[in-house]
């Protein structure tokens, strides 16, 4: 019998050859092909998300985003993009910083200044909001409970669904930024609790299950902690939570298909269902993802590949 020789793809454009095209012309200094890519997408948003978000880590270290704004100033696309890759760069500072250093003020309100401008341009777009909503983490102490719940309300009268803009508020709940482990899982609980069948907002639950995982590692400096934290993962809780996504979101949804824009998500909770030990879950969602994985969350407990190959092997390839 021939060896299975699986090795996950881990695209970075989550399969989304449009987009994949787009992103070479960054390299070349086109803004042109991005223009044709966004004006395309149109007002799906979860599409539209996901392009924005990549097109900005790649216009991030060049004037790409700039050019086009400096061409075609009154471009709704082009502010987007622009505000996005503010938000990026900002990101990429205080990586580049370390967690816990500051990083200039100016650089921050940069990117909120470049968000506030691209949503005056667009009053039905969700995309600047989720990208405000992100780069606020950024600030030592946040921002004013009052002005992040404006912004909340300015993201979810637009998109009411939008699986990026509740992850954003998710990341400022948690203890690693300006909340805690209970406010960020009470968020995620109540945004699973009100979503209809199909919606992947249940998944916010894994997302929040991951975040106190780093967080704990965090503070407790030293790789023992997971060791110590191997029922993070398995309990009863995380088992139950794990059936509850699967069941509301995958199943509740006619025809489920993974789209690039949900490839991440479907990765988280597939990640989950595996350290749960949920075969009944996990089995269908590695066949479902076949070879297409995000390098999140698996890098976060160990190295991507060997999980997942281990995690295939075990479950994924049965019919």
């Amino acid at each position: 019998m021939a060896r299975d020789r699986f090795a996950p793809d881990f695209d970075p454009d989550c399969g989304d050859t449009a987009l994949c095209s787009a992103r070479q012309d960054i390299v070349i200094g086109r803004w042109q092909g991005l223009r044709e890519l966004l004006r395309a997408t149109g007002t799906d948003w979860t599409a539209r998300g996901h392009r924005v978000r990549s097109l900005a880590q790649a216009c991030a270290g060049s004037s790409t985003a700039e050019t086009w704004l400096a061409a075609e100033p009154h471009s709704v696309d082009a502010l987007v993009l622009r505000a996005a890759t503010e938000t990026t760069r900002a990101f990429h500072v205080a990586i580049a910083a370390g967690r816990g250093v500051p990083i200039g003020r100016h650089r921050v309100d940069t990117a909120v200044q470049a968000c506030l401008a691209a949503a005056e341009a667009d009053p039905d777009d969700p995309t600047p909001w989720i990208s405000l909503i992100s780069v606020a983490r950024l600030y030592p102490s946040g921002v004013r409970r009052q002005e992040l719940a404006r912004w909340w309300d300015e993201l979810h009268r637009r998109d009411p669904r939008s699986m990026e803009g509740h992850l954003q508020v998710l990341h400022y709940y948690s203890a690693r930024w300006h909340g805690s482990n209970g406010l960020m899982y009470d968020f995620a609980r109540d945004a699973a609790g009100a979503s209809p069948a199909g919606c992947p907002l249940p998944v916010l639950v894994q997302y929040a299950r991951v975040e106190e995982y780093r967080h704990t590692l965090d503070t407790a400096g030293d790789s023992s902690a997971s060791v110590s934290l191997g029922r993070h993962w398995n309990h009863d809780g995380a088992l139950g939570d794990v059936r509850r996504t699967w069941e509301r979101w995958i199943i509740g949804c006619d025809g489920f298909e993974v789209t690039p824009g949900e490839l991440r998500d479907v990765n988280y909770l597939t990640h989950a269902a595996c350290l749960a030990g949920a075969e009944e879950v996990a089995a269908p969602l590695l066949r479902m993802l076949g070879r297409r994985f995000t390098r999140a969350p698996w890098s976060f407990t160990g190295d991507p590949v060997r999980q997942i190959v281990r995690r295939r092997a075990q479950w994924g390839p049965r019919a």
